[in-house]
This record gives C-alpha cells, structure tokens and sequence, in this order.
C-alpha cells in the first residue's frame, strides 16, 4: 500500500513479551485499508513528476548533444580536418575555432584508472564472515609512494550484512553505489574486481568497520599488507603539444590545440595536420542531418508520450521548425536543397548525397556559407537557437525547477505520512493486542494474511 522504507519489525507487547497475533494484524491491516485513496494519490503524483523531470532531462540531453554538433560546423568546423602522421597514436576532430597548422605531438603516458582485485573465493554466491553488518568507505585522492591524500570530493559508503554478503551482493552494492565492480571467474577461483576512474586525484583507499571477514576481504589503502591487491594504478596522461607539457585525467585533450580535441591513443610521437578540406564539408552535413534528425525523432517521441501536451517540448518544436521554415532566421530549407538537403514529411532532414557532393564541386564557399556564415548559416543559427531556448531563463529550465520543488515536496509529505501511519499502525496493534487479552472484539481463525505489521505498508 504504501512505498515506505520503515523496517518491518512486529510489535512485541512490552507486559507479556509476545508477538502480537495473525488476528491483531488483521484487524489492524483492515483499519488501515481506508489510507489507501490519500497513499494511491500521492505516489500517483511522485510517479507523475519524476517520469515528467527524466523526459525533460532526455529533451535537455538531446538538444545539447545537436547543439554541439551544429557549433563545431561553424567557421572553420564545416570544411577542416586534422591527420595524425603516425596511425595509432592519437585521433582528432575540429571545431570552429581550429587553426590550419602542423603541430608536433610526443604522448609519454596514457591516463588510466585504478584497478584493485581480492583474494579468489571458491564461488561467488558463498556467504563471507558472520552476516554482521560492516561499513565501507571509499575515498579519493592521490597517492605519493605509499602516502594516501584524500580529495576534496565525498566518500562513498555502503553496508554489507547478511542479505549480500557474497562476491554477487558486494558486487551489485558496489554498482548501486557508483562504483566499477565486477565478479570473474579465474584458475584460482572468483575474484571481485573495481575499476577506478581515470586520473592520479581518484585514487582509491577503502576502509571496513565491522565484520573481520569483510574487512580482511576488501580494505586497501597503499600501505596495507592484506585486502585488496592493486594491478593498475591511477594515473593521469602525459604529453607534449607544440612544444608545451600537458597534464590531463582523461586521455581527451580539449585545450591543447585551439578548435581540435586530441584522443590520445597511445605512447609515440606524431605531427597533427590541421587544415581546410572541402571534402570535410560533405562528412560534416552528413552528421548535422544525422544529428537533426535524431533530435526529431526524440521530440516525436516525448509529443507521443511522456511530455504529451507540453508547453516547453512544444515551444522547442516550434521555434526548431522556424529555423528551417523562415528566410528571416538564416538559411531556409528552400534554399538548403541546392545542396541535397530537404526536408521530409514527417519533420526530418532528407540528404541527397549525390546533389550534395555535385554542389560542393562546383562552389565549396558557396554550400559553407549554407551552414556558417558569420552566425547567419543554418548551424550557426540552431546553436544560438538552442542556447535560448536551454538558458537559465527558459521554459525548459522553469519547468525543470518546477518539476524538481514538487519531488522534494511530495517526498517530505510520503516522509510524513509514513511516520503517521507507522504511528496510527503501532497504536492499532497495542488497542487491539489489550482488547485480545482481556477477551474482547473478534477472533479470525484460519487468517493466512499479513504476517508482519509494516507488510501492508510495503
């Protein structure tokens, strides 16, 4: 009946020390039955907003992810490339801002993340210690020698008790919580293995109070003797960039190079060959069509179910449209056919390959100014578009604030009436137990119900 998270523990008479009966909890469950109506409405409600506060999210997500692509097309982004020398060792795209240019790359070490494994067990569903209950925790930082500096950032923590305290159930709370967990199975048995995230500040040092097997099982810190072993350490990329070292967590350099992200691959040294490419312009359309209407169709999607009759998804769809259907706002669609872009019945952007190449051949300038021409071009105004229309001032964004204040409200009245049914429930059942005592009010035998008070609640 109700979504609590109260621990079901039956009521004990304190006088006679014993568990209320089946007919106790009968009759409470039946008193409480005429909560239902006021529960039903108020998770109705939470279920309501928080699937509403997810599509806004996935409507959010999928407009930044085409404004992203619309964005690097402009200036130079439509029409360079950049070529590493040497195969292997990096990958790069460019944006707007990339510069032709050669620039001299020497990458001396890649970023990883920490990886840590315990002792093999026999199986991964064998209960390990007593079931008592043992508290981790799990902190970040970086390590010097054997010298641990936690971060500033949060500690993870979780419990392990009897109900998954096996190599599967540490595993699976260790996912709950965030954590890069898993079981494999090896000649020496099954060892559970975390990954940490890339980078020397995320370090890992893990500590266990509470139950001696778990403990000896799963503490690591640099230092330590027995645990966790270490295989990986966490350690951040290192490279030279025209001539300048660079330090990164990741192996994305998004700064190195004005207007060009560098995927480091692997150790070695290349020259990245910034430069203008027509034949970039063909690719580039390609991906803001397959871009555009992927936005499409995640709209049509929310239109059809959970954002249906949505001011905000509403107001997106329409201005979106107007980008392609107006002269005023750029480059109509009208005009985007004289290179092999038109638009489809159903809302999407259709790309004639063929048309589009032909037009590039003949006037490379002329289909780049389509899509970027000094914030008048087709991409240029779907990223300004975009940006208005996911500011801190928008729709969007007001209604995400609205949506979430309404979560938290809904939360603090379940919290609340939670603890009001707990306590009606708990003055039911001592009413109820006395009046069995003394021999008054109905008896129901042979009830098979509920056998604890909070499980009508669950």
């Amino acid at each position: 009946m109700f979504n609590s998270t109260i621990t079901s523990k039956p009521y004990t008479n304190t006088a006679t020390q014993t568990a209320p009966s089946a007919d106790v909890y009968a009759k409470v469950e039946k008193q409480m039955l005429s909560q239902n109506t006021g529960v039903t409405k108020l998770n109705n409600n939470l279920v309501r907003d928080q699937t509403k506060l997810s599509a806004l999210g996935q409507l959010q997500s999928a407009l930044a992810r085409f404004q992203g692509v619309a964005q690097n097309m402009a200036g130079s982004g439509l029409a360079t490339s950049a070529t590493s020398s040497k195969a292997g060792v990096v990958a790069a795209t460019t944006n707007d801002k990339a510069v032709s240019g050669s620039y001299a790359i020497d990458v001396k070490q890649l970023a990883q993340g920490q990886t840590l494994s315990t002792a093999a067990q026999k199986a991964s569903n064998t209960a390990i210690g007593t079931g008592a209950a043992a508290q981790i925790k799990i902190e970040l930082g970086s390590v010097d020698g054997k010298q641990f500096s936690a971060g500033d950032g949060k500690a993870i923590t979780l419990t392990i008790d009897s109900s998954n305290n096996t190599l599967d159930g540490i595993a699976a709370a260790l996912k709950k919580a965030g954590v890069d967990a898993s079981v494999i199975k090896g000649e020496g048995g099954y060892t559970l293995t975390m990954n940490g995230k890339s980078g020397a500040d995320n370090s890992m040092r893990i500590s266990v109070t509470g139950d001696a097997a778990i403990s000896n099982l799963l503490t690591y810190s640099p230092s330590a003797s027995k645990g966790m072993q270490q295989s990986a350490a966490a350690q951040d990329a290192l490279a030279t960039v025209a001539g300048k070292e660079v330090k990164s967590s990741s192996n994305t350099l998004s700064s190195a190079i004005d207007g060009v992200t560098v995927e480091l691959k692997a150790k070695g040294e290349t020259n990245l060959v910034v430069a203008k490419d027509s034949s970039q312009i063909a690719s580039n359309v390609a991906s803001f069509v397959k871009a555009y209407n992927e936005l499409n169709t995640k709209m049509q999607s929310l239109q059809d179910g959970d954002l249906k009759y949505d001011t905000a998804l509403k107001q997106v769809s329409t201005q979106m449209s107007q980008v392609l259907r107006t002269a005023s706002n750029g480059v109509p669609v009208s005009v985007l056919a004289s290179a092999g872009v038109t638009l489809g019945k159903s809302g999407e952007l259709v790309l004639d390959e063929k048309k589009l190449k032909s037009a590039i051949a003949a006037d490379p300038d002329a289909v780049s100014k389509l899509f970027t021409n000094n914030g008048k071009g087709v991409a240029e105004q779907f990223g300004s578009k975009i940006g208005e229309l996911t500011g801190t001032s928008s729709l969007i964004t007001k209604e995400v604030q609205t949506v979430g204040k309404e979560i938290t409200s809904l939360n603090t009245k379940k919290a609340e009436l939670a603890k009001a049914l707990t306590a009606q429930a708990e003055a039911l059942v001592k009413l109820y137990s006395a009046q069995e005592q003394m021999g008054i009010g109905s008896v129901l035998p042979g009830y098979t119900g509920k056998s604890s008070l909070f499980d009508f609640m669950a």
